[in-house]
C-alpha cells in the first residue's frame, strides 16, 4: 500500500519535481491556457474564531493588473499570506495556474516558481548599492562559493542595467542604498523582486509614504510591468487606485464585496452602504467620497 500511495503522491496533477522548480523550468509547468494565473476559490482562515477570510473566491489572470482595496480587517493581507504560503487556510483551493497547487508547496518553493511579494516597508541592502542590491537578487546559484567570488557576466549585467532603466535608478548605480529617499527605495525593493524574473508580483501599500512626484513614477511603472508581469497592488490612496486600476476588488469581511472598473465599484450600491452604513441615495454619498475618506482616515 506504501508504494501504491507513492506512487499515487508522484504522479497527482499539482507535484512539482523539485529539479524543475529554478530558472525558466517553472514555465514548463505552468498552464494557464485555459484559465487564471492565480486561483483561489472558497478560502476561509480564521484566527481565534475570527474569519479573516471568508469563503473568498478571486481569479487573477496572466498579465493583468488588478489592485485590491477594502478597509482594515477586510483580509487582504491575509489573502497575500495564503498565495505565498505564510499561512494555511482551514479549507479552500489555491492553484496557480491548472496545475499548480499552492496549498502543497512551503514559502521558498512558491518564491522560485515565480510569486513575488513585497511588504509595505522596503527591505534592502543599506550598506550596499544600487547595482549590488540587484545583483544579490539576482535568479542565480546561491551557494557560498558563487555568493562571494562570483562575478555577474556581461549578460546578468545588462540584465541589472535594464532594470535600474525600468526601475528609475540607472543614475543611482552606485549610490549607497541606505541614502535613497523613501520612494527610491520602494523602487529598488520592485527591482530586486524582478531581478527573481517573477510571473506574479504581490505588492502591499506600493505608494505608502512617497511623494506626489514618486507615486506618479510607481503609476507608470506599475503599468509598464503589466503584461509580461501580473501585478496584484493592495493600496489604500484611492487617487493612485484610479490611475493604474483596469480591474478593482473590493474586500469586506473576509470575502469579495464587488468587482469591476474603478467607475463601476464608486456607484456600486453595496459598495456604499458597507462603507457608509447607510443607503447609498444619502447626500454626498458616492462611493467617490467615501473612499476618499477612507483613503484620509487611513493616514493617507
Amino acid at each position: 500500500m506504501k508504494l501504491i500511495d507513492s506512487t499515487r503522491d508522484l504522479f497527482r496533477r499539482d507535484h512539482v519535481f523539485d529539479f524543475m522548480i529554478p530558472g525558466a523550468a517553472r514555465d514548463h509547468i505552468l498552464d494557464t491556457t485555459h484559465g487564471p494565473i492565480l486561483y483561489l476559490d472558497n478560502v476561509t482562515v480564521s484566527f481565534d474564531g475570527f474569519k479573516a477570510l471568508n469563503d473568498l473566491s478571486l481569479y487573477v489572470d496572466q498579465g493583468e493588473l488588478r489592485c485590491i482595496i477594502g478597509p482594515n480587517g477586510a483580509g487582504k493581507t491575509t489573502m497575500m499570506d495564503v498565495i505565498t504560503g505564510k499561512t494555511r487556510p482551514d479549507k479552500g483551493d489555491v492553484y496557480y495556474g491548472q496545475q499548480i497547487n499552492l496549498l502543497r508547496l512551503d514559502e521558498p518553493e512558491i518564491a522560485r516558481l515565480g510569486i513575488g511579494r513585497k511588504f509595505q516597508k522596503p527591505t534592502v541592502f543599506e550598506h550596499h548599492s544600487v547595482f549590488e542590491n540587484l545583483e544579490l537578487a539576482m535568479h542565480t546559484n546561491k551557494d557560498v562559493w558563487h555568493t562571494l567570488f562570483a562575478r555577474p557576466t556581461g549578460e546578468q549585467r545588462d540584465t541589472i542595467e535594464q532594470v535600474m532603466t525600468d526601475i528609475g535608478l540607472i543614475d543611482y548605480s552606485g549610490q549607497r542604498a541606505g541614502v535613497l529617499s523613501h520612494g527610491q527605495k520602494q523602487w529598488l525593493e520592485i527591482g530586486m523582486l524582478l531581478m527573481q524574473d517573477p510571473l506574479v508580483l504581490l505588492l502591499d501599500e506600493p505608494v505608502a509614504g512617497m511623494t506626489q512626484q514618486e507615486i506618479e513614477h510607481t503609476a507608470n511603472l506599475l503599468v509598464s510591468l503589466a503584461g509580461k508581469h501580473s501585478v496584484v497592488v493592495v493600496e489604500h490612496d484611492m487617487a493612485f487606485v484610479r490611475s493604474i486600476a483596469r480591474r478593482v476588488t473590493v474586500l469586506h469581511e473576509g470575502r469579495v464585496l464587488a468587482e469591476g472598473s474603478m467607475d463601476d465599484i464608486q456607484n456600486n450600491p453595496n459598495v456604499i452602504e458597507v462603507y457608509l452604513g447607510e443607503q447609498p441615495d444619502a447626500p454626498d454619498h458616492s462611493t467617490e467620497s467615501v473612499l476618499r475618506r477612507e483613503s484620509y482616515a487611513l493616514g493617507r
